[in-house]
């Protein structure tokens, strides 16, 4: 367009030359020949600021467009964030050079309605990007409508996930809590006592009682000392070393459910063949020995 402009300068330059070699005399004729390159040298200069506004203007345009690409590719995918508020400032700096375009064309619309240049071509152009910006405008006012309704969408499922994890962590505790109680309920059921001691140790607890020349001593008579025995998981629990050479056991245990084996040193282990059976009938174990 600028070469154009130059061509015709120069070919009116040359003929008003020509003219006033021809009349150098006409006074009149010299003034109105620089008149006219004045008139020519200021239309020269109001167009080349005008294409110097339409190419920044196109420049503007073809920077948006290969953005627009960029997100139009991400507006779809799963974004961080981050991602997201970058694409957000990247539509707010599209939409801030789109309305600073637009003012720049309405600006050259007017200089070009108020000066000498006609061009058909440059009005063209105007008109093309105008078109362009207002379709870029449309498209970026879109694109951010359906990231507002995706930044909504995350935020509802967001919060649909706090409520959710808190109903789980409800649930958790409330699972660990009866978890808990059942271990300690399963435990209790599961916990028997044993102790052994000679007669006269376990009479000193009130473990036995009675027992003389014609009667036997009685286990578990009344009041009796309940920290001598030992607390154990009879799941767990089969054999008892009792350390001694004799062993007799004195609470209520069905027979066939236990055994005394004897070790090389001469001592006496009890071995529980059936816990479940053997405790059965009392929770407490006790064994005289010696």
């Amino acid at each position: 367009m600028k070469k154009i402009l130059a061509t015709c300068v120069c070919a009116c330059i040359i003929m008003v030359t020509s003219c006033t070699g021809l009349s150098s005399d006409n006074k009149k004729l010299q003034e109105e020949n620089d008149s006219l390159k004045l008139h020519i040298a200021k239309n020269e200069t109001e167009m080349n600021e005008m294409l110097g506004v339409l190419d920044a203007i196109e420049n503007d345009i073809k920077t948006i467009r290969e953005t627009e690409k960029i997100l139009e590719i991400q507006k779809d995918a799963e974004l961080s964030g981050s991602k997201r508020e970058q694409i957000k400032n990247d539509m707010a700096r599209i939409v801030q050079t789109l309305k600073k375009d637009r003012q720049q064309l309405s600006e050259l619309q007017s200089r070009l309605n108020a000066s000498n240049v006609r061009s058909s071509a440059l009005q063209k152009t105007i008109d093309r990007l105008m078109e362009d910006i207002d379709e870029k405008a449309q498209l970026i006012a879109k694109m951010q409508t359906e990231l507002d309704r995706k930044e909504r969408q995350i935020a509802q499922l967001s919060e649909q996930v706090d409520v959710l994890s808190a109903d789980i962590g409800i649930l958790k505790d409330v699972n660990e809590s009866q978890s808990l109680r059942i271990d300690n309920q399963d435990k209790a059921l599961n916990t028997v006592y044993y102790c052994f001691g000679t007669k006269k140790e376990l009479k000193e607890q009130n473990i036995l009682s009675g027992g003389g020349l014609f009667s036997k001593s009685k286990a578990l008579q009344g009041e009796f000392n309940k920290e001598y025995f030992i607390a154990i998981d009879k799941r767990q629990v089969t054999a008892i070393p009792l350390y001694a050479s004799k062993a007799r056991i004195k609470t209520n245990h069905p027979e066939g459910t236990y055994n005394f084996f004897r070790d090389a040193e001469g001592n006496l282990t009890l071995e529980i063949e059936n816990p479940e059976t053997f405790w059965s009938l009392s929770k407490y174990l006790v064994i005289e020995v010696g």
